[in-house]
């Protein structure tokens, strides 16, 4: 057992948070009674990399779910994985993608865990077709509070299945995970990119393209202002058919990806400012195509490419960064209009700015998407001013029936949740089903009120 301290950022202070790690070697119901005792509970974590304070458990215990060994078992007449949660989509992807699979939802990184993708109901380019992660799950293992273990999915035990999905890691630990996998011909993209002069340029052309691409994501210019606002490079992509990758077959799927390049250790804080992300966007826009179709891309080129660059977060100094996302309705296109107005004149120097499309929610009461356009933000944490910014954010959105995600908050005023997730009671009382003795908790979760002691709930 060893003690971890973790440093969290918030608005001008550091906040220190310990925990005990414990690695899991053996199964996970043999540990939660004697890790999950105290007051402060314990907590599942596989790659820790949740935005916010998701995967942190100050003053308790936290759960390293990581295997040593991760098995993909894949089988190909019923196109379902079965893994360890403790397993990345990284992982997962080296196994299935030469043998002609892909994962049904991925985000932008591949370093989730299959136990993250569940509890967070991660999304990726492709939500306006497909819908996130939980859509795809046949079943899984679910660790609860008193150490019994649960084969939870939308056929089996249900009601436990939906809370855990988006649930955050509160409901147990996810111990496996099935999934189905879809069948692909290579391992390359065939990918349009366009680029948009504004706003309504952008969003037309992603309204038009939903019945085009499975796959579509637009990166937008938050700098640019007046008749350039919301200037953007839009990239909609599907899988490449065999006939358009040369080469053999093993060729064609080959998928070893790699980091070549990784982040300095010396990068001092504020070198990712106003001035220097207002001449990286221009250089961005400027160098991508006006209308280009076709362009054959790898799938790390397409879903990954800041994973091609290892610790990339150490750009933005010790001060760190912070990543906020939104979603907001369909007809609320004045809202995201008005949104994106204000961080421009704000001058809110966002490095990855995105905007997506989401289609049907999930059933879950705590999943973010729902049908809407969702925009992902990542702003250094120490620019004056952005705890009033993104507060003011945050009630245009609740006030248009919007919600922030989880999975990467780090402040929001837990007095919008019950807005912003309006089946918030009836998550609450599956998981106090779940764990009525408050076994499993977070930062997150008491910060919000959704563990720990009921006083402490909004």
């Amino acid at each position: 057992m060893s003690t971890e301290t973790a440093l969290l950022t918030g608005w001008g202070r550091t906040a220190p948070t310990a925990a005990h790690v414990v690695p899991v070697a053996a199964e996970v119901d043999a540990v939660v009674a004697a890790q999950a005792a105290g007051a402060r509970g314990a907590l599942a974590r596989g790659l820790g990399r949740s935005y916010g304070d998701a995967a942190q458990n100050a003053g308790g215990s936290v759960l390293d779910l990581r295997p040593l060994d991760a098995p993909v078992e894949l089988d190909p007449t019923t196109g379902v994985v079965r893994a360890p949660a403790g397993a990345s989509l990284d992982a997962v992807m080296r196994a299935i993608v030469p043998r002609g699979w892909f994962v049904p939802v991925t985000p932008g990184t591949r370093q989730v865990t299959l136990g993250g993708a569940l509890a967070a109901d991660i999304h990726g380019k492709n939500h306006h077709v497909d819908g996130s992660f939980g859509a795809h799950v046949t079943e899984g293992r679910l660790v609860t509070g008193d150490g019994s273990i649960r084969t939870i999915g939308p056929d089996r035990d249900a009601d436990a299945y939906w809370a855990t999905v988006g649930g955050m890691g509160l409901t147990g630990a996810l111990t496996e995970v099935s999934f189905r996998v879809r069948s692909i011909e290579t391992s390359r993209m065939l990918v349009d990119t366009a680029r948009l002069d504004d706003l309504d340029a952008l969003m037309a052309a992603m309204e038009a393209g939903d019945e085009r691409h499975r796959y579509s994501v637009a990166w937008i210019d938050l700098l640019a202002t007046g008749r350039h606002l919301g200037r953007s490079v839009l990239t909609a992509g599907d899988h490449a058919p065999r006939a358009a990758v040369a080469g053999t077959e093993a060729e064609a799927r080959a998928f070893e990806p790699s980091s070549r390049l990784g982040a300095p250790t010396w990068v001092p804080s504020g070198l990712l400012n106003k001035l220097t992300i207002r001449a990286f966007n221009e250089l961005w826009f400027r160098k991508a195509p006006r209308d280009r179709h076709d362009e054959v891309q790898s799938i790390g080129a397409f879903f990954h490419p800041l994973d091609g660059l290892r610790d990339w977060n150490r750009l933005y100094g010790a001060t760190g960064f912070l990543q906020h996302q939104t979603v907001v309705p369909f007809g609320e296109e004045d809202t995201l209009r008005r949104l994106v107005e204000k961080l421009a004149d704000a001058g809110t120097p966002s490095f990855l700015a995105v905007l997506k499309r989401f289609g049907a929610a999930s059933p879950a009461p705590l999943s973010f998407p729902m049908p809407g356009w969702t925009l992902a933000l990542d702003i250094p944490a120490g620019v004056g001013g952005l705890p009033e910014l993104l507060d003011e954010i945050d009630r245009m959105v609740v006030d248009v029936g919007g919600r922030v995600y989880l999975a990467k908050d780090s402040r929001v005023d837990p007095r919008h949740l019950t807005r912003m997730y309006p089946r918030l009671a009836e998550w609450q009382a599956s998981r106090d089903r779940l764990d009525p003795a408050d076994r499993w908790q977070s930062d997150l979760g008491r910060r919000l009120g959704l563990c720990g002691p009921r006083k402490e709930r909004t």
